[in-house]
């Protein structure tokens, strides 16, 4: 047996790979989510989730592939009704997030003969991760971080000075759209490690963590990294010798690293 298929065989390992590779992705992200201020926005994409598991087992696709449908279309259709001025787009949001995890949860329990871990859904099981989800994410990992290298600088400009980048012919409302489609990639393949309801916690800490000790944008993206991986080694050492649920427990890591972290730095360096 070799070293990789020794290291792939045992589920610790696993899971601490799967989950450096979600980190890797949700720091850069994430650093758009604080920028943004597009938490909210994370939570909704987040719960429509489980709307797509249930429309995965109505129409017999993968569910990785269900939820990005799913998070697409609904990403999408954020985008049209955010046009339309007659609700703030807060409550807007409110009502798509509660709605769409509403709805996928009595889809669910219309299909009695479909077994699935609800708690693992919601809350995550990183240590039930396979050979399979490792592949969904690095995959993953290759086309986010592609896309983020190539769009950086206008996905940057866009964020600072949205009017100034539209002048310099910046694609800003395509460049939202493709933002949009890699978050919805990363729900898909960060779903097993903290479930949906924690998905958007992993892209905020971490990246809000980074924002105390950044000069650059290019570093505080760095070092969002950096943190995610933290959370995830340490959530796992906490689940592994306290027992305690996988997911959570990365959450619970990366939140007392950021209490750690703005307790003791200095004032903020770098804002955008």
């Amino acid at each position: 047996m070799s070293i990789i298929d020794a290291v792939l065989g045992d589920f610790f390992w696993r899971a601490l790979i799967g989950g450096f590779g979600v980190a890797l992705i949700a720091g850069p992200l994430g650093c758009f989510v604080v920028w943004r201020r597009m938490a909210y926005f994370g939570d909704t994409l987040a719960h429509s989730a489980l709307l797509g598991i249930a429309l995965s087992f109505l129409i017999s696709v993968p569910l990785n592939l269900g939820v990005i449908i799913t998070s697409v279309v609904l990403a999408i259709a954020l985008m049209l009704f955010s046009r339309n001025k007659t609700l703030a787009t807060d409550t807007l949001l409110g009502i798509l997030a509660h709605s769409a995890l509403a709805i996928g949860l009595v889809t669910l329990s219309f299909m009695p003969h479909v077994r699935i871990d609800l708690t693992g859904l919601l809350f995550g099981d990183l240590l039930a991760m396979n050979r399979n989800d490792l592949l969904w994410i690095y995959g993953g990992a290759v086309i986010i971080l592609a896309l983020l290298i190539l769009l950086w600088r206008g996905l940057l400009m866009s964020t600072i000075h949205e009017e100034m980048a539209r002048v310099e012919g910046i694609p800003v409302e395509r460049l939202r759209l493709l933002l949009m489609l890699m978050f919805a990639l990363v729900i898909a393949v960060a779903m097993k490690m903290v479930g949906v309801l924690l998905i958007t916690a992993l892209l905020i800490i971490p990246a809000a963590t980074a924002r105390r000790l950044a000069r650059t944008p290019e570093h505080m993206a760095a070092l969002a990294v950096v943190f995610g991986f933290v959370a995830v080694g340490g959530g796992l050492s906490m689940s592994w010798y306290l027992d305690t649920p996988a997911g959570p427990s990365v959450v619970v890591t990366a939140f007392a690293t950021f209490l750690v972290v703005y307790a003791s730095a200095g004032r903020l360096v770098f804002r955008i």
